[in-house]
């Protein structure tokens, strides 16, 4: 791994109302919310924390009414970004019941940046698929701002969204082909989740690129949802696709050598035929270190020597480079370093 050091910690200026918002599961540890509370507060944030974030009814934080009225009052409000707590599982429940006038209003003429992971793309997609709403899938409160120390390249990515600074991000990707020019809309997320909506009308019809992740789910399980999204005819249309983390799953004996490589090399034998690359190693999903991504733009991939550019602006200047441990990017600081990947409970 190469060898880093740690930027100086970015000045704090101003950066409006962060609103943090629990639509999902129920936050099992709150102190880790005033944890994150503190540390996007020290970022320059307002942070307000949903009257609604702290609520259980069962495994839920809330009825489903109740996290509906915290989605809209998230979106009627000041806020310039809204993140999740947390993901867990709920927001599917109630894709009916939102307004997405409503939200798409908020994002489209105010600005408001929404973000997180996991349960959460459920409603990145419908946002999508409803009404072209751009998101960023990105870290959320608790695992990712909430613990003692917040992973760098997590934070620094976060923040050239929140400041506007995004153009580019890169990453070591070995295995991608030397002539890979793709372009489209960037969509995806949660494996599982993109699957859950198969079928539905909270679905995007999107061509572009497609980026997948999951947690817990044993190699054969992420090949039936691949062999789901086949079937669909949605791998054949995209540009290309471009895998994330995959983590927290135990092979067995009955495996017999089968696991995660052999369902990317399967992947790949089933789209070479419709020049779909299946590209791996994007520092995304249940992992400490994850890019902030803009769900819903447009989007180049491109390749440079033995890294990989998702492309949002003209230019690779104003990018952040995961490489080798370490993130390189315009800003006046040296390359820094990140611990080893963890884990998050889904």
């Amino acid at each position: 791994m190469t060898e880093t050091t740690a930027p100086k910690a970015r000045r704090a200026f101003a950066r409006g109302e962060l609103r943090l918002l629990s639509p999902s599961g129920a936050v099992p540890e709150p102190q880790r919310i005033q944890r994150a509370a503190e540390h996007l507060g020290a970022l320059g944030f307002r942070v307000r924390v949903d009257p609604a974030a702290l609520l259980r009814e069962q495994r839920f934080a809330g009825s489903d009414a109740r996290r509906v009225q915290a989605v809209h009052r998230a979106a009627r409000g000041r806020a310039a970004v809204v993140m999740a707590t947390r993901g867990g599982y709920g927001l599917t429940r109630m894709l009916d019941a939102l307004d997405y006038a409503l939200l798409h209003e908020a994002v489209s003429r105010r600005g408001q940046v929404w973000v997180g992971h996991s349960d959460f793309t459920a409603l990145q997609l419908a946002m999508l698929a409803r009404a072209g709403t751009v998101t960023y899938s990105g870290p959320m409160a608790s695992f990712d701002f909430g613990g003692e120390r917040v992973d760098d390249i997590t934070q620094e990515s976060f923040l050239d969204v929140v400041d506007a600074r995004l153009e580019a991000v890169g990453f070591e990707c070995p295995d991608a082909p030397r002539s890979l020019d793709a372009s489209g809309v960037l969509w995806g997320g949660n494996l599982s989740l993109v699957c859950n909506l198969v079928g539905t009308a909270y679905l995007p019809r999107a061509r572009g690129v497609l980026f997948l992740e999951d947690v817990a789910e044993h190699p054969y399980r992420i090949e039936r949802m691949l062999t789901q999204l086949l079937g669909a005819g949605i791998l054949q249309r995209q540009r290309a696709v471009l895998l994330g983390a995959f983590t927290d799953y135990r092979l067995s004996p009955h495996d017999a050598g089968y696991d995660l490589a052999h369902v990317v090399a399967w992947l790949r034998s089933r789209l070479r035929e419709h020049k779909v690359p299946v590209l791996t190693g994007l520092p995304f999903g249940h992992v400490r270190t994850k890019l902030c991504l803009p769900h819903g733009a447009r989007c180049r991939l491109v390749r440079e020597g033995a890294d990989a550019y998702l492309v949002f602006g003209h230019a690779h200047a104003g990018h952040h480079r995961v490489t080798g441990g370490a993130v390189h990017g315009p800003h006046a600081h040296e390359p820094h370093s990140h611990k080893p990947h963890s884990h998050e409970p889904h």
